[in-house]
């Protein structure tokens, strides 16, 4: 059986491996599946990233739709990033594949 490249995949796990492909975006991931994540709090808790490289990874992670972002205060600034419905939906599969490894 031969398998049409240009067809999209079907395989959530395949999906959400390329979604969260990247240095940072399995863990900011894990973080959010506990409570909404502030953008200083990830650079804190992520030991050796840095202020672009979290900016770049939230904000394709909120293009990609697998985050929210939502203002919660404007001064000072308060941002907070929580799991969309698409990103709750991939939960299960995110936690099967940290089983495997």
């Amino acid at each position: 059986m031969k398998i049409n490249d240009d067809e999209p995949s079907q395989c959530p796990a395949e999906t959400l491996l390329k979604q969260l492909s990247g240095k940072w975006k399995p863990q900011i991931f894990r973080m959010a599946l506990r409570e909404p994540v502030r953008f200083n709090s990830l650079l804190r808790h992520l030991q050796g990233s840095s202020k672009q490289a979290i900016a770049v990874a939230l904000k394709e992670m909120e293009e990609q739709d697998l985050l929210t972002k939502t203002v919660i205060k404007l001064k000072p600034l308060h941002i907070e990033y929580t799991l969309s419905e698409k990103g709750k939906s991939l939960v299960t599969v995110f936690m099967q594949l940290e089983q495997l490894v």
